[in-house]
């Protein structure tokens, strides 16, 4: 059992986080649909305002006026900020790679807090760590396999959404228990909805095009998407306040598996040989990492 949890509200976070990982597949698949022919901008600023749309009748309903007080809103705008940024980067990353591989990249985060805790927090890494993140960037460089003339210079993309995402993770854990989850994603949503939209402005001409041209379909992914990201930022939030992070984070790899099944699935593409290869090492090697976290901490 985990520490300090109940049998309950384990099995609650760990069903939140795996239905998490399947629900932000299912966007990341249908943001790389909808990005073969449209801008970066119009998608991603949809998907903010839809979020923030919809918590925002949430708040209002469950919460009321109150419900719209946060008393950290430095770090609430920062946590949007951040998955913004994730969210524009991963965008053009899957313009040029397939879903599975650029997931198993941004996977390698909880290995690279590990990494980094001996320099920033002067905690003693021990070998066995060492082993784990080393297996996990060798587990990238067989996805990537430079040289290799598969994804070129656009690694680059998803790498460095990498190391953003590791910084979003230690965000959404401290507000996951400071913050009402509903709160936080109104927040993340309005903030991300409102740094795009001076961008969007610059595209006017595509925004009408879109409102004149693009038929029901379309629209109809867009506002999935939305949702989709609503529900699956919101299911993280709500398992981060039931679990401790390092106990759920071996679950998040389940992500590298819908997404496989996702590229399969809508895009006729599997990985090879190596790239499993690859991503099975990313998964173990981090899975492993998270593990020993949660016992440290029991």
């Amino acid at each position: 059992m985990m520490a300090g949890m109940s049998n309950n509200n384990a099995s609650a976070a760990v069903m939140m986080i795996v239905a998490s990982t399947f629900l932000f597949s299912s966007m990341d698949a249908a943001t790389k649909y909808l990005g073969s022919f449209m801008s970066v901008v119009m998608v991603l600023w949809c998907r903010y305002t839809i979020q923030a749309g919809i918590m925002a009748v949430v708040v209002g309903k469950i919460r009321g006026v109150s419900g719209f007080r946060t008393m950290h809103p430095r770090f609430q705008i920062l946590r949007g900020v951040l998955l913004a940024s994730i969210s524009v980067l991963a965008f053009f990353s899957m313009r040029k790679m397939p879903l599975a591989e650029f997931t198993a990249i941004i996977m390698l985060s909880p290995v690279l807090i590990t990494a980094c805790a001996g320099w920033l927090l002067n905690e003693r890494i021990g070998k066995l760590r060492w082993a784990l993140v080393t297996s996990g960037f060798l587990g990238t460089i067989i996805v990537i396999r430079p040289g290799s003339g598969l994804f070129g210079w656009v690694v680059i993309i998803p790498l460095f959404a990498m190391f953003i995402s590791s910084g979003y993770s230690l965000i959404t854990s401290k507000l996951a228990v400071l913050e009402n989850p509903y709160t936080t994603q109104f927040y993340s949503g309005i903030t991300g909805s409102l740094l795009l939209l001076p961008f969007l402005m610059l595209e006017r001409k595509e925004l009408l095009d879109f409102f004149t041209q693009a038929n029901a379909a379309h629209g109809g992914v867009l506002v999935l998407i939305g949702v989709l990201g609503t529900l699956g930022h919101l299911l993280l939030i709500m398992a981060f306040s039931r679990a401790g992070t390092s106990s759920l984070m071996p679950f998040t790899y389940a992500q590298i598996g819908f997404a496989g099944l996702m590229s399969w699935l809508f895009f006729d593409h599997a990985p090879d040989f190596w790239g499993w290869v690859g991503m099975l090492m990313i998964a173990m090697s981090g899975a492993a990492t998270a593990w020993l976290n949660m016992r440290k901490k029991q």
